[in-house]
């Protein structure tokens, strides 16, 4: 009885680190209208825009940012982009647009390399940006949770085998 308590932990614990996220806030979006107004800067209005941000990002999350906002700022704001971002591939989902979504791919590694402002697309209110890992983070991911198996598996063979 003993040992199946002791495996039953083990794989509840291997379990839970191989599929929790590190989701160290979550926020659910206001009620609110797509702009909100925030007073007045050099005699300009100040108006702010809720954009979300999502993938191989420091900080993902929901963003307040000023309308005028382009990806390249909301993802610095965000704190850049984890070391397995696949920069040549960043998704923009556009709702505000009427009812229908639109996809709007961004090449960040191009403006990196070229330069060339214009390849920054402004955002939106309510876009959703989001920034994929490589081919080599999902197979991390997939050799991690494999060598979590094996472990649990040998554990479970060494308690068998007293």
């Amino acid at each position: 009885m003993k040992k199946v308590f002791f495996i039953a932990i083990i794989f509840i614990f291997l379990w839970s680190n191989c599929f929790s996220q590190n989701a160290s806030m979550t926020m659910s979006a206001p009620n609110t209208a797509a702009y909100s107004y925030s007073g007045t800067m050099n005699d300009a209005d100040q108006l702010k825009i809720l954009t979300y941000i999502w993938g191989q990002i420091q900080r993902p999350g929901l963003y307040i940012v000023p309308d005028d906002t382009d990806i390249l700022t909301l993802i610095s704001l965000a704190g850049g982009p984890t070391v397995d971002a696949k920069l040549k591939s960043v998704r923009i989902i556009r709702n505000s647009e009427g009812d229908k979504e639109r996809v709007i791919y961004v090449d960040m590694k191009k403006y990196i390399e070229s330069g060339d402002y214009e390849l920054i697309p402004r955002l939106m209110p309510g876009d959703t940006v989001i920034v994929p890992g490589t081919s080599f983070y999902a197979f991390t991911r997939i050799a991690n949770f494999l060598s979590q198996v094996a472990i649990t598996l040998g554990v479970y063979l060494t308690i068998r085998m007293l």
